[in-house]
């Protein structure tokens, strides 16, 4: 087996949905944010093996902190607002290999 990734970048975003009133990332759009990340890394033809992959995720245990998602093999956690902060993950981490700092968690 090879010691590098099928994806250069595989990420995954928090969908959980929870029923008991505790917060969870569902509650702040966390599914249209996944598929913009898809939609937007298709359209940039950065997706696919050796690139990236956009994941959908059960619950990831930091939706407090949510909405949340993660990029591996890093381990970066981010939380977000809007699609103008899941562009910026996109153009400074996925395609320029440096961490946003101010959405990290």
């Amino acid at each position: 087996m090879s010691d590098t990734s099928y994806y250069k970048h595989h990420v995954f975003f928090c969908l959980n949905t929870r029923d008991d009133g505790r917060p969870c990332c569902t509650d702040h759009n966390a599914e249209a944010a996944q598929q913009y990340a898809k939609k937007r890394c298709k359209e940039l033809g950065i997706n696919g093996e050796g690139k990236v992959r956009i994941n959908k995720a059960g619950c990831l245990d930091r939706c407090e902190e949510g909405p949340v998602l993660v990029v591996y093999p890093e381990g970066t956690w981010y939380t977000f607002v809007d699609n103008s902060d899941i562009d910026e993950i996109i153009e400074s981490h996925l395609v320029g290999g440096k961490v946003v700092e101010r959405l990290k968690i």
